[in-house]
């Protein structure tokens, strides 16, 4: 069984917000409940087939890693009641994702290869390979839109619209910075090599920054596999990888990237199901522990119990 729809209504509920993957539920304005479902998007567009244990995968990677990182910066999560969901404090959203990048690929690549040299403001040198190691990490962010397509901006054009204030955004760059620091640390113990990643942030009514949304998941990252890197970009092979991209590659394959007009090729229930062992086989690279599919019957009952088990204590 898949989750791509949730409508529950919990004690306190104020709202109900569906995003791409996650179903986000305001409670009291103070809390959010985020339910992380089996959808599964690229290039903006919701694809028509859920992917079985996704929504446990990464709500659980995202679990992982804001622990493994609150000493860096103060995070949302309060309690994680069920598999699929994150229960934590309610913040004012920046309008901006902070995207780090430790290598060229994805869509800096696809962009470089077509002759840009910067990107959101920062320069890169000639003569790189596509997945080649960059002298340091960048910072590419981009506008964070209500709807539609991501926008990239440069950190001059974020302080001058006033998107963000410029103690805050320098204060989000730091963290951002720490944050992939720390997330290169953890993917080289389990062999893997922490490729590129976003990081949202909001704030809270005293005006404290914290992290919030996802973190070091495959929806949000990319990693390639330590072992072989070198003898591959050597070769100029690709490199093997674990993260959505195979996802956005094999619809560019297929001829789908978002556009007006393209039509998604047919999800059969062997891709999906190739695609669910994808996202658990990072599940276990990433976090070191054995995935542990949650029961999945009666599963939209079971969370609710859960999520109203954990509101009544708040």
């Amino acid at each position: 069984m898949v989750l791509t729809d949730t409508d529950y209504s919990f004690r306190g509920q104020q709202s109900l917000y569906h995003g791409k993957v996650r179903d986000v539920y305001d409670i009291d304005n103070r809390y959010l409940v985020m339910v992380a479902t089996d959808r599964i998007s690229a290039f903006d567009v919701v694809l028509p087939e859920g992917i079985p244990y996704k929504g446990q995968v990464l709500n659980q990677i995202a679990a992982h890693f804001l622990e493994a990182t609150s000493d860096i910066v103060p995070n949302w999560k309060i309690a994680v009641p069920d598999p699929m969901v994150t229960v934590g404090v309610k913040a004012q959203p920046l309008k901006i994702e902070m995207i780090v990048r430790g290598y060229i690929a994805g869509s800096a690549w696809r962009e470089y290869a077509k002759g840009a040299r910067e990107i959101c403001g920062v320069k890169l040198p000639e003569g790189l390979k596509e997945n080649e190691k960059l002298p340091e990490p960048i910072l590419t962010p981009t506008t964070k839109a209500d709807a539609g397509h991501d926008e990239n901006i440069s950190r001059e054009e974020i302080i001058k619209q006033g998107i963000v204030p410029e103690k805050v955004y320098e204060q989000v760059e730091r963290y951002a910075l720490q944050l992939f620091a720390r997330g290169t640390e953890m993917a080289a113990r389990q062999g893997l090599i922490l490729v590129d990643t976003k990081y949202e942030f909001g704030l809270l009514p005293d005006g404290t920054v914290i992290l919030i949304d996802e973190i070091h998941t495959p929806d949000s990252s990319r990693y390639f596999y330590a072992e072989g890197y070198e003898e591959r970009q050597a070769k100029g092979e690709p490199q093997k990888q674990l993260s959505k991209e195979f996802v956005r590659q094999w619809l560019i394959d297929h001829g789908f990237m978002g556009k007006p007009g393209q039509k998604v090729p047919e999800m059969t229930p062997e891709y999906c199901k190739e695609v669910s062992d994808r996202y658990i086989e990072l599940y276990e690279h990433i976090t070191g522990h054995k995935f542990e599919p949650a029961p999945e019957q009666d599963l939209k009952t079971r969370i609710y119990d859960n999520v109203e088990a954990c509101l009544a204590q708040l």
